[in-house]
This record gives structure tokens, C-alpha cells and sequence, in this order.
């Protein structure tokens, strides 16, 4: 391969293999890069999660649960 080749927006494939999660980030990253005012109303709960890994996901549902639970009895 010869230096100064790629372009600016090329993509170069090693021969390790990625996760199907690094390359979802990886696009992610290039779609922001790309197009950053695309981001401006912020992330879904997809992009919340997808961060996150099982264990953060599950103490976030049980804590929106026990704030539901707490918000119920105290304020009815």
C-alpha cells in the first residue's frame, strides 16, 4: 500500500476481526463525523443501552422502578 493513497473518508479493514459492536460504534462515530448536526436531538434509549453493558442496564430499569414505586406512595 502507498502512503497518501487513501482519501480523507477512506476506510482501511484490518485483518482482525472486529466485534459486531465495535463495528456499530465505528459506523456511529463515522455518521457523526460525517454529519454532525444529525445528533442534535441526542441519543434514543437504543443509544443508552447499547452503551451500556447488562448489568448497568438492569440497575437503570430497577431504579426507574423503585423511583416510579417511591414517587407513588409518596405523592398519591
Amino acid at each position: 500500500m502507498l502512503r497518501g493513497a487513501l482519501g480523507k473518508g477512506d476506510i482501511v479493514v484490518s485483518n482482525n476481526q472486529e466485534t459486531p459492536e465495535e463495528r456499530r460504534e465505528k459506523m456511529r462515530q463515522e455518521e457523526l463525523k460525517r454529519n454532525p448536526a444529525g445528533s442534535v436531538h441526542g441519543g434514543g434509549l437504543a443509544d443508552l443501552v447499547g452503551r451500556m453493558s447488562w448489568k448497568g442496564t438492569l440497575i437503570l430499569i430497577v431504579a426507574l422502578l423503585l423511583g416510579f414505586i417511591i414517587y407513588s406512595v409518596f405523592f398519591r
